[in-house]
């Protein structure tokens, strides 16, 4: 409540998302941070179900109508922008002086106004009694008189307690004010949901310093005295968690789990894993991983399936961080099937990392399988068929349909540097129609859903980057995207 509406609200340790929640509810825009994938999932899950009051922003119609109504005065006729920034409009209370009292010259009006329709009844009054009251010495209640002083007292009565009520209200409308500011005026007819946010992922980055001879190193992560240049033993901890971890499929029974895993002298295969297929066949997977900080392309992928194959491998199972478009399109040499496992970010924190086996620190997510539907003239359509999926316990590779992803997002025009989602499609087994309508506590327009549940996208113009591309999510939470190239048609 120290910012205003607009501002920017940063909180470096986010967990289940309560200050992204309330600066959403409040109109703020906000940063959280963490580095847990869980807290993440938790703040994101929390932000997008919720729903939040429509609060009449000041720079609005709305809002100009409420504040000439609450401040007695015609109305602005200034363009709007609906800029939040100028605030909402906020219930207030009265600060009321004897200065803003006797400065006040509508009270004269009002009194002129209401003293025509006084009078009468005052002077029948005193007529009927016998009396020459002024208005400060007519009882409040009727004494024994007759009919007409009775009906002449109740109508003077009446239109002077109105008369005190138009005054009291010029008084505080007149006078200073002092602003709710955590009660803003709501619109009840509408309801919000969050505004559109992206969560991002960086890599920690290391803090480097000179030692006495002026060379770099770092003093995070590389603890041990290596020196900046020198290798650290980044693939022995991976092989450490691979073998506790397993290998994660889509789906939950999907689990590579190696019977041993041990360092193997190769160029590019760097480990040696064993496990069983579901008739209990054994079967040896090379160990490719990928750079700490980098990006896998296909050459490399290539070359350790080559390699892979000369020894004699069944599998060859390759780590890292991201993968770049080709190498994510290159799925077999040969007869040895690549298996690209997606490493989760929380490796980075290698020395902080407690190795239980119980987090998905190595997913295999196939490629998202798309068509792209010429709609003739200058848009297209993309239709998605399923992920292409490796089942270890049977050594097949199959195509999961639709129904094995959770939501898809389309970025219609990529710019290779960030995803921003521009089409969101939501599938899957669950029922997310009603599960959005218990949310949103209120009926959604069925045919305009449909258009969201479904495997197919809304028709949107041809790229003018010549790229698009499709992320898509499975039901464990994990996400792959693929970048496809659209010609200008």
């Amino acid at each position: 409540m120290t910012t205003d509406p607009g501002d920017l609200v940063l909180d470096p340790t986010c967990g289940s998302g309560t200050t992204a929640y309330v600066a959403e509810q409040w109109g703020r825009r906000w940063i959280t941070i963490d580095t847990s994938r869980v807290a993440l999932a938790l703040a994101r899950a929390r932000v997008m179900g919720a729903r939040y009051p429509w609060y009449l922003l000041a720079d609005s119609p709305e809002g100009q109508r409420k504040e000439g109504e609450i401040a007695r005065r015609a109305p602005s006729e200034a363009p709007t922008g609906g800029d939040i920034r100028q605030g909402f409009v906020y219930e207030r209370v009265p600060h009321i002086t004897l200065k803003s009292i006797a400065n006040n010259a509508e009270i004269d009006v009002i009194w002129e106004k209401w003293e025509e329709e006084l009078e009468p009844f005052r002077a029948i009054l005193n007529s009927e009694v016998g009396e020459s009251w002024e208005e400060w010495e007519i009882p409040r209640e009727a004494g024994d008189w007759p009919t007409k002083a009775i009906a002449a007292h109740a109508a003077w009565w009446k239109a002077r307690i109105a008369r005190q009520k138009e005054i009291d209200a010029s008084i505080a409308a007149k006078a200073d004010t002092e602003y709710l500011y955590d009660k803003p005026y709501e619109d009840r007819s509408r309801i919000r949901v969050a505004g559109p946010f992206t969560v991002e992922s960086l890599a920690p980055h290391r803090m480097l310093a000179v030692d006495e001879d002026d060379e770099l190193f770092s003093t995070l992560g590389e603890r041990g005295g290596h020196h900046y240049g020198e290798a650290p033993d980044f693939a022995t901890m991976i092989l450490e968690n691979l073998k506790t971890a397993g290998v994660q499929q889509a789906h939950r029974e999907d689990r590579i789990t190696f019977s041993s895993l041990a360092p193997w002298p190769g160029r590019y295969v760097c480990g040696e894993g064993r496990y069983e297929e579901a008739d209990g066949k054994p079967r040896r997977a090379a160990i490719f991983i990928g750079p700490e900080f980098g990006t896998v392309a296909k050459p490399d992928l290539v070359a350790a399936a080559r390699e892979a194959a000369e020894a004699g491998f069944d599998v060859l199972v390759a780590c890292a961080f991201s993968y770049d478009a080709h190498a994510s399109e290159f799925e077999k040499l040969g007869h040895i099937p690549v298996l690209k496992a997606r490493m989760n970010a929380d490796l980075h924190m290698a020395d902080d990392l407690k190795n239980t086996g119980k987090g998905n620190l190595f997913v295999i997510f196939g490629e998202p399988d798309i068509d792209i539907l010429d709609e003739g003239g200058d848009e297209i359509r993309v239709r998605i068929n399923g992920v292409d999926v490796f089942h270890p316990n049977s050594g097949e590779v199959r195509s999961d349909g639709p129904d094995g992803i959770a939501c898809w997002f389309v970025d219609t025009d990529y710019n290779e540097e960030s995803f921003f989602v521009r089409h969101a499609y939501f599938l899957g087994a669950n029922d997310p129609y009603k599960a959005l309508r218990t949310t949103l506590r209120a009926e959604i327009d069925e045919d305009a859903w449909a258009t969201l549940n479904s495997d197919t996208s809304r028709p949107f113009p041809r790229p003018a980057s010549g790229r698009i591309a499709v992320k898509v999510i499975n039901h464990l939470g994990d996400e792959a995207m693929k970048v496809f190239r659209v010609d200008s048609g």
